[in-house]
């Protein structure tokens, strides 16, 4: 399993405007400042996350960014899995049916299922909440 930027970065966001949640919205260029990451990548993550229902955006001269949810509601599984796709650890893993010709006889697939479970079941225990308090 590899978890790319687009998926890291996503996390950051939310965390940061977990940390920074207030009365106003927060400008896409400070959370870019803070987090040190590209302005114009943070602009192709944030659709994903506005339209998974993670962030409410309004844009123009006094727009930005705020959680759509409460920090606690927010599980960085579902997050990893929107941004990402799957975190299947194996091909024959990421469809929800295994059609592998081998799955039959492969004395594998269950190590590789197993796995997966356990992460899934890690992230989807932990919340940006948990993420921002620095609980790890």
């Amino acid at each position: 399993m590899y978890i790319s930027t687009k998926g890291r970065y996503a996390l950051r966001v939310l965390v940061d405007l977990a940390d920074n949640k207030g009365d106003r919205l927060v400008p896409l260029s400070e959370i870019a400042h803070r987090q040190e990451i590209s302005l114009k990548y943070l602009e192709r993550i944030m659709p994903v996350l506005t339209k998974a229902g993670y962030v409410n955006g309004t844009s123009g001269k006094n727009g930005g960014y705020c959680l759509a949810k409460k920090p606690d509601q927010l599980f960085v599984g579902e997050i990893l899995r929107i941004t990402e796709g799957t975190l299947a650890p194996v091909a024959c893993l990421v469809c929800e049916e295994n059609v592998c010709s081998r799955k039959d006889s492969c004395k594998t697939v269950n190590l590789w299922a197993s796995l997966e479970d356990k992460v899934n079941s890690y992230l989807d225990s932990v919340t940006v909440a948990d993420v921002a308090a620095g609980k790890f």
